[in-house]
C-alpha cells in the first residue's frame, strides 16, 4: 500500500492569502471527515457499501437493513456506488437465546460469503452471469454470535439474499429455550389478583410460555396458564396463603426450558374490620372503624325499624342521612378485597354498633329585641316530623353551652307556603340594655334534645320617647284590580311593625285644605315596602298614609305635618251599560285557586234556564261566557277565562219557559294578580 502524502501546513496567516485555492487544498491536505456513527435496531443488519471489491478505504455509506433481500438490477446500489466492482458488507450481532440447529441460506450474483463469529460457513465468490444459492445446516451455541456477509459484484446484473432460522422439527431441535428471567410477581390490591410480568424470550423458535403455580411448603406444580403474552393475571385460590410462580419457555419443537426463579405472592386474608362505631348527630349516624389491609371496599349493613338495608363504602367512614330520626339503628360491617372476597362480618351484638339519630336542630335562628322582651324565630322543615317541641337557652357569657339558663317563653307557630313551618317564642323576662346569647335545641317525645341551633347574640333596647321616622317616597298606583301601594321605610333597629291606613279625603271648604280620614287599616311587618289594596276599581278618590311604630311604642304620625299622605283616584272600569233594578237573581263572586271566577246563585222561581254574561270593555257589551250553564236550572258556573290582573262584571238572568227573561242580576270579582 502506498503510504499517505504528508503536507505541512503553514501558519493561519499564510493559509488566508491561498484562500482562492481552498478547494486544492482541501483535496491534497485535509483529512476526510470520520462517517457517523450508526447504531441499527437490535436485530438489524449494519450495511457498508464500498467503491471497490476488496472493502478497502472509508465506506461510501453505512446504513441499517432488517432484511437481506436487494435486486439492484444493472444499477449502482446507491449514488457515488459504481454499477461494476462494488462491494457491500452485512453485520449483525444478536442473542440465540438457548441455541440450536439453524439454517443459512444465501444467494447472490456475483459474490456472497457467510460467516459466523468469524467463520465462513457459506462461499460463492466468482464473477457469473447467474444468481447461485447455496445453504448450510448448523448448531448455534446459546448466546450472542454475530453474522456477517460479504457481497461483491463485479460485472453485470447486481442482487443478494441472505437468511437464517431455526430448525423447529422435532427430528432436529431437542435443545431446550433459554430459562426466563427477570419475573415479577405482586399482589394487586385494586384488582384483588396476582399480576405477573416477564421480558419477552430472544429465542427465535418461540412457541409461547407456560405458567405454573405451588404452594407454599409443597413441590407440586400446577400449570395455570399458557400463551404467548408476556403477563398473567389470576386469583390465588386461597387468600392468606403464600403460593409461587414460575415462567418457562416452550419452542416450536415442545422443548420445555427449566422453570424461572420462583416469585412468592400472598393475597391478603379479608379480617373482619375492628373498632366499629356508631355516633348520631344532626346529619345522620357516622359509623366508623379501622382499616383491614388489602380491602378496596367495606360492605355496610344497617338495620333497624324493621328493614335491612346494604351499602358498600369505600373509605372507613360513612355518614348515614337516610335513616328517620328518633330511632335507633344497629351497623355491621365486612371487608372486601378487588376479587369480591368478603370476611365475616362483624359481631350484630358484643357490643352492637348502634345510634340513635337526633332529631333536626333548628336553623335560621333570628332574636328581635325590644326593651324588655326578645321575640326569636326559627324554622322547622315539613319532614322533621318527630320533633315535639323545643328549648330556648339564654346567656349573657360564653360558651352558652356552660353558663346557659332555660327561657320561660311560650312558642307559637305558623306554617309557611314552602310547607315549612315557623316558629316564634318572646323571652318576656329579661333587662332592658343588656346582651344575651340565645340557641335553640328541639326535643323528641322520649325528651332527647337535638344539637343546638347556631348562637344568636342581641343586645335589648333601652326605653325611649323618640318617634321613628316616617316613611319616605311612600306612592300610590291605581290600578285595574285596586291600588299599589310602596314606599322606603327607616333603618332604625327597633322597628316593631308598620300599619297602613286607607282613608277618605274631607275637604274643609272655608279653609280650603283636606284632611286624610282613615276608614280601615293593617298591620305589615317592619321592614316591609309595600301593600296592595284590592278594591273595586270605580273611580273614587283614597288617601293612604303608613305609620311607623318601634319597640318603645313610639309612633311616626306623632307628627302628621311630617308623615305622608297620598291621594289616587282609582280606575273605574264600570260597565257603561245600565243595569235595571228588581231582579230576582242574587249573584255571588268568588276568585278560585286555581284560576278563573266561581259564579252561583239560587234559584230565581220557576226558571226553566239562565244566562251568564261578561262584560267586555272593549266592545262595550254584555257578552255570553265559554262555559256557560246549560238552560236547564243549572245555579253555577266557573268562569276559566276570567284572567287575573283586573275587575270583571257579570250578570246573571233567568228565562222562563213562555220565552221571558227576568232582569238580570249582577255581580263583580276583583281579581288581583300573584303575588
Amino acid at each position: 500500500m502506498t503510504p499517505p502524502s504528508r503536507v505541512r501546513l503553514r501558519s493561519v496567516a499564510a493559509l488566508s492569502v491561498a484562500a482562492t485555492s481552498c478547494t486544492l487544498l482541501s483535496a491534497i491536505g485535509a483529512t476526510p471527515a470520520a462517517a457517523a456513527t450508526v447504531v441499527c435496531k437490535t436485530n438489524y443488519f449494519t450495511r457498508t457499501y464500498y467503491a471497490n471489491t476488496t472493502f478497502a478505504g472509508t465506506p461510501k455509506k453505512t446504513d441499517c437493513d432488517n432484511a437481506m433481500d436487494q435486486n439492484w438490477g444493472s444499477n449502482a446500489p446507491i449514488s457515488g456506488l459504481p454499477k461494476d466492482n462494488f462491494a457491500v458488507r452485512y453485520s449483525v450481532t444478536r442473542d440465540f437465546g438457548g441455541g440450536g440447529p439453524f439454517t443459512l441460506a444465501a444467494s447472490a450474483r456475483d459474490g456472497v460469503r457467510v460467516y459466523l463469529d468469524g467463520v465462513r460457513k457459506i462461499d460463492i465468490w466468482k464473477n457469473g452471469s447467474a444468481t447461485v444459492s447455496k445453504s448450510v445446516n448448523l448448531t448455534i451455541p446459546s448466546g450472542k454470535h454475530t453474522l456477517r456477509v460479504d457481497y461483491v459484484n463485479w460485472t453485470g446484473a447486481a442482487n443478494v439474499k441472505f437468511g437464517y432460522a431455526p430448525r423447529t422439527s422435532k427430528t432436529y431441535d431437542k435443545v431446550k429455550p433459554r430459562t426466563p428471567t427477570g419475573v415479577k410477581a405482586v399482589h394487586d390490591t385494586a384488582s384483588g389478583k396476582v399480576k405477573m410480568t416477564y421480558p419477552a424470550s430472544v429465542e427465535m423458535d418461540l412457541a409461547g410460555y407456560r405458567i405454573y403455580r405451588r404452594l407454599a411448603g409443597t413441590t407440586t406444580y400446577t400449570q395455570v396458564a399458557a400463551g404467548g403474552a408476556t403477563s398473567y393475571t389470576g386469583l390465588n385460590p386461597e387468600p392468606g396463603k403464600t403460593y409461587y410462580y414460575e415462567v418457562r419457555a416452550v419452542d416450536k419443537a415442545g422443548n420445555v426450558s427449566t422453570g424461572s426463579a420462583d416469585v412468592p405472592v400472598v393475597s391478603p386474608l379479608m379480617t373482619t374490620p375492628t373498632g366499629l362505631a356508631a355516633t348520631g348527630t344532626d346529619a345522620g349516624i357516622t359509623v366508623t372503624w379501622k382499616p383491614v389491609a388489602g380491602a378496596t371496599h367495606y360492605a355496610l349493613i344497617r338495620t333497624g325499624n324493621n328493614t335491612t338495608v346494604t351499602k358498600s363504602v369505600t373509605g372507613t367512614s360513612f355518614t348515614d342521612t337516610a335513616v328517620t330520626r328518633s330511632t335507633v339503628w344497629q351497623y355491621r360491617v365486612a371487608a372486601v378485597d378487588g376479587a369480591g372476597r368478603t370476611s365475616a362480618y362483624t359481631a350484630a351484638n358484643n357490643p352492637p354498633a348502634a345510634a340513635y339519630r337526633l332529631v333536626a336542630a333548628p336553623h335560621e335562628v333570628t332574636a328581635r329585641p325590644a326593651i324588655t322582651s326578645v321575640t326569636l324565630t326559627w324554622i322547622k322543615e315539613s319532614a322533621d316530623g318527630s320533633v315535639y317541641d323545643y328549648h330556648v337557652y339564654r346567656s349573657k357569657s360564653l360558651p352558652l353551652d356552660a353558663t346557659a339558663e332555660l327561657a320561660r317563653c311560650t312558642t307559637t307557630s305558623k306554617l309557611l307556603a314552602d310547607g315549612r313551618r315557623q316558629y316564634t317564642c318572646t323571652d318576656s323576662f329579661p333587662a332592658a340594655g343588656t346582651t344575651y346569647h340565645y340557641a335553640v335545641k328541639a326535643f323528641d317525645s322520649k325528651s332527647k334534645e337535638s344539637v343546638a341551633s347556631p348562637t344568636v347574640t342581641t343586645t335589648t333596647l333601652t326605653a325611649d320617647t323618640t318617634p321613628p321616622a316616617p316613611v319616605t317616597d311612600l306612592a300610590a298606583e291605581a290600578t285595574d284590580y285596586g291600588v299599589e301601594l310602596r314606599w322606603h321605610v327607616g333603618s332604625e333597629p327597633d322597628i316593631k311593625r308598620q300599619r297602613v291606613l286607607i282613608g277618605e279625603l274631607v275637604t274643609d271648604e272655608e279653609e280650603g285644605t283636606s284632611v286624610c280620614y282613615a276608614v280601615s287599616s293593617e298591620y305589615v311587618g317592619p321592614t316591609v315596602t309595600s301593600y296592595r289594596d284590592v278594591r273595586l276599581p270605580d273611580g273614587e278618590e283614597r288617601c293612604y298614609f303608613v305609620d311607623v311604630e318601634d319597640q318603645s311604642n313610639n309612633h311616626s304620625m306623632v307628627d302628621p305635618e311630617i308623615n305622608p299622605v297620598v291621594t289616587v283616584t282609582e280606575r273605574d272600569l264600570t260597565p257603561t251599560v245600565a243595569t235595571p233594578e228588581g231582579s230576582p237573581v242574587t249573584v255571588t263572586g268568588t276568585p278560585v285557586l286555581t284560576g278563573g271566577v266561581l259564579l252561583d246563585w239560587q234559584s230565581a222561581g220557576d226558571a226553566t234556564g239562565y244566562t251568564v254574561e261578561r262584560w267586555n270593555p272593549v266592545t262595550g257589551a254584555y257578552e255570553a261566557i265559554p262555559d256557560a250553564p246549560s238552560p236547564y236550572g243549572a245555579t253555577s258556573v266557573t268562569d276559566r277565562t276570567a284572567v287575573a290582573g283586573t275587575t270583571h262584571f257579570y250578570r246573571v238572568t233567568a228565562l222562563y219557559a213562555d220565552g221571558t227573561a227576568s232582569v238580570p242580576g249582577t255581580a263583580y270579582v276583583v281579581l288581583a294578580p300573584a303575588a
